[in-house]
């Protein structure tokens, strides 16, 4: 079924999706501060704070051949205990959700082979990586199942394809930083990063190693998700058709985000974790489909602020930066240190969302349960970080992230055109500064692949106060610009940049541009 681009204005944005533009607007509801819609669960919500926060395995090689480190992720479902005592069906990377963490050295190769098991083709990407466009994941390189399947192609459009596996190869030269990986899969990613197919990827080199941060058991990585469950317990989710979220009266309301009503830290609901009186590294990760988080601290320490920002999307800040929340939109990393010294040793201190309400208004819980030594710090410098400086006959280009009509649908549009693999729209050069200049109608977390860019603008003023250090993300709030500096660097080839609320992304909000 099809609509017309005025059943689009009345039926869409004057109907359903009108809430979402107040709520976009900040005008209370359950999706205050978003542009999304709340997808509620049919199940008995689990109570909060009653499971223990579980922590991601990391994946060790399998084996070292000429001095490439080389990883095998079989992806297949796999039924896991979210909700206590209900079974849900994951699409998982090893099976579990979140996926294996892989860590690695900044400059060291590595392999990561990826088996499909599953029935449909998916597309891997390593969010935030320096990579080659050929293991980058873009939307059309499927890794076909291994065993038959249905392609689910639209409009028969495919890239490189693999059959069964594919070696993604990853140099990794690049700064230590909070990097995951994901499904890309063209159109369908929404879902299967819904369903469970997201992990973590930690790059270190020797200048973090020099500094004091808290490090091993005190260092926590955080994937912050939400999700919706059936009465069985099974993730619920507006259709495994992304056309079906045009559909009036059924899922169309859908097509500008999905929100759940259960926070899950790395899988958990609303887990707890019991922490000693000392400095603690937090990795947090936003890794919903739409949803936009307002973390703070309940209550607020005794002294100082509540978290101490040394890093962002591309790694460490040239010197720390000091905030009582954090607004975080999908995709973005924050990478923070929290003192629990500065509480009592009982203390249960709730990471809240300033964004939520009602079941949301909270991510999970830390509990101080002890005194401990603490030989870590916080120094005043931590890297360096070059400015990226455009010089006077640098190229500009704008991209406009706005609603559209796709194939008489309702749909995204970056510059008014809906995503095709096949077009370029940029070809800029390697090694050029670039000034690039984001527009949004609503809120639109941005992503640029390849290489990370610094704010130098929001409207008219400076950088805002999250956008410091290097970024591959930025979240524009509605009616607002950005402009950024960005250069390109080692690898030629197919990129892409697009909004990260992944049912935008999937509904055409993506543009194709290939580095020369």
């Amino acid at each position: 079924m099809t609509i017309s681009r005025r059943q689009f204005m009345t039926t869409v944005l004057g109907g359903t999706a009108g809430a979402v533009l107040l709520s976009a607007a900040g005008c209370g509801g359950p999706s205050a501060g978003q542009t999304a819609v709340l997808l509620r669960s049919k199940t008995k919500l689990p109570p909060r704070f009653a499971v223990p926060l579980p922590i991601p395995p990391v994946k060790q090689p399998t084996a070292v051949v000429g001095g490439v480190q080389h990883y095998d992720i079989a992806q297949h479902t796999t039924s896991i205990e979210i909700l206590p005592g209900m079974q849900t069906e994951i699409m998982g990377y090893d099976g579990i959700f979140p996926g294996p963490t892989i860590e690695s050295r900044s400059g060291q190769p590595i392999a990561v082979n990826h088996t499909n098991n599953f029935t449909m083709p998916t597309v891997v990407h390593l969010h935030g990586g320096h990579t080659a466009a050929a293991s980058d994941g873009y939307p059309i390189d499927f890794v076909l199942p291994q065993s038959g399947g249905d392609m689910f192609m639209h409009h028969g459009m495919v890239g490189d394809v693999s059959q069964g596996s594919r070696q993604y190869d990853y140099s990794l030269d690049q700064r230590a930083s909070t990097l995951w990986y994901h499904d890309h899969r063209m159109d369908f990613t929404a879902q299967s990063v819904y369903r469970g197919l997201a992990g973590f990827h930690i790059v270190r080199d020797d200048v973090e190693d020099a500094l004091p941060l808290p490090d091993g058991d005190r260092e926590i990585l955080l994937m912050i998700t939400d999700r919706a469950f059936g009465a069985d317990g099974a993730f619920r989710y507006p259709a495994k058709d992304p056309a079906m979220m045009h559909t009036p009266g059924t899922t169309a309301a859908y097509m500008s985000g999905v929100l759940g009503d259960v926070v899950l830290v790395n899988g958990a609901p609303w887990p707890q974790l019991e922490v000693e009186a000392a400095r603690y590294r937090l990795r947090f990760l936003n890794a919903s489909n739409a949803r936009r988080y307002g973390l703070a601290l309940s209550p607020k320490p005794s002294k100082g602020k509540s978290f101490v920002q040394i890093g962002s999307d591309g790694g460490l800040l040239s010197a720390p930066v000091k905030h009582d929340e954090i607004q975080i939109a999908a995709a973005e990393r924050f990478d923070v240190i929290v003192d629990f010294s500065a509480y009592k040793v009982g203390t249960d201190v709730t990471l809240t969302n300033t964004l939520g309400t009602g079941s949301t208004d909270a991510v999970m819980r830390f509990k101080v349960t002890k005194s401990a030594t603490d030989d870590s710090s916080v120094p005043d410098k931590l890297s360096d970080v070059e400015p990226l400086e455009p010089g006077p006959n640098a190229v500009h280009r704008e991209w406009k992230f706005t609603r559209g009509v796709v194939n008489d649908h309702a749909g995204w549009t970056i510059n008014d055109k809906a995503f095709d693999p096949g077009r370029m729209d940029a070809r800029p050069k390697l090694g050029e500064v670039e000034v690039w200049r984001f527009y949004s109608d609503l809120h639109h977390p941005i992503h640029v692949h390849l290489s990370p860019f610094q704010v130098l603008s929001r409207g008219n003023g400076n950088p805002g106060e999250y956008d410091v250090g290097w970024k591959d993300t930025i979240d524009l709030r509605p009616a607002e610009f950005a402009e950024v500096a960005i250069k390109f660097t080692t690898y030629t080839g197919k990129y892409l940049l697009h909004c990260h609320n992944l049912e935008h992304e999937d509904m055409a909000m993506m543009a194709a541009f290939e580095t020369v």
